[in-house]
């Protein structure tokens, strides 16, 4: 066992024991569970029952306590959705590694009933309205930090605490191959002219791949948001990106809830966004990707 596993496991056991209450709880045993790429995952049998854990040494400070904050959100919206409740979140320091304690969801094969139950509860949890663009704290996709202060304009929002912050990000850390920055400096200038003059600010989970998505015994459950009040459409650019939504789920979404004409038009505005984050994250063809998509606005 690694220093870096053995202190993690001591953080698990001191924010687990902390967080019911009892010193006599135990962890027993640990079971690596797949599926992230970021963070360890872990299936925790305890004295006190199982549960599910992340750790990192290497995430940002904050990073679990900012995945708790969205975890509550999407609770408190009050959907009929599956969001797991969180028990204990520690922040990642030079002295020791980070956590994020959550109840263990019992996950089942899916069922064609979970697609529509996810979209009737994803529409609802868009019902949860806030009076401007943001979020009471920054939040994560992936790794990368989403400053969320206020903006009582979307555009404004979606260009200055999404758009241009992962452009210089890129800058910095990444770099460009094609046209470069100069073609999403121009689609940024575009906006107001592109988006909607103004949406609802609507919670949306904000990073809701196929991945982020459990069917659980209880129905449909999610997990790892990147929370924000947004233009709910935004919540699609992703979504529509790498695909595993069915057609029951869309409908049952456009019954609970239709989307405004020209959705759909506007979509590839966002993706860029998820594919830009992705060059940032991961590389490859990512940023050629983002810049084929917005070309298409310009």
């Amino acid at each position: 066992m690694t220093t870096r596993t053995e202190a993690a496991l001591a953080v698990l056991q001191e924010a687990l024991a902390g967080a019911l209450g009892r010193d006599d709880a135990v962890v027993l045993s640990t079971h690596p569970v797949g599926g992230g790429c970021i963070h360890h995952a872990l299936r925790l049998e305890t004295s006190a029952g199982r549960f599910f854990a992340k750790w990192s040494a290497d995430a940002p400070p904050d990073a679990f306590l900012r995945e708790a904050d969205g975890l509550r959100a999407l609770a408190e919206a009050g959907s009929s959705i599956v969001v797991p409740r969180v028990l204990a979140a520690t922040a990642v320091s030079p002295a020791k590694p980070g956590v994020i304690v959550m109840e263990h969801l019992e996950t089942r094969p899916a069922e064609a009933r979970d697609d529509a139950a996810l979209g009737r509860g994803l529409a609802a949890i868009h019902r949860r309205r806030a009076d401007a663009f943001g979020f009471p704290v920054p939040t994560y996709c992936g790794t990368t930090r989403q400053e969320n202060a206020w903006c009582a304009s979307w555009a404004e929002f979606y260009a200055e605490r999404r758009l241009r912050p992962l452009l210089d990000a890129i800058d910095t850390e990444r770099g460009w191959s094609g046209a470069g920055r100069s073609v999403f400096d121009r689609l940024v200038k575009r906006l107001p002219r592109l988006l909607p003059d103004a949406p609802a600010p609507s919670l949306i989970h904000g990073d809701l791949w196929s991945g982020n998505v459990a069917a659980s015994v209880r129905g449909p459950a999610l997990f790892d948001p990147a929370c924000a009040y947004a233009d709910r459409e935004m919540e699609f650019g992703i979504t529509t990106l790498f695909g595993g939504f069915g057609a029951r789920f869309w409908a049952a979404y456009a019954e609970a809830w239709p989307l405004e004409p020209g959705w759909e038009e506007r979509n590839g505005l966002y993706q860029c966004y998820h594919l830009l984050n992705h060059h940032l994250l991961f590389g490859g063809p990512y940023g050629a990707s983002a810049e084929t998509t917005a070309r298409k606005y310009l």
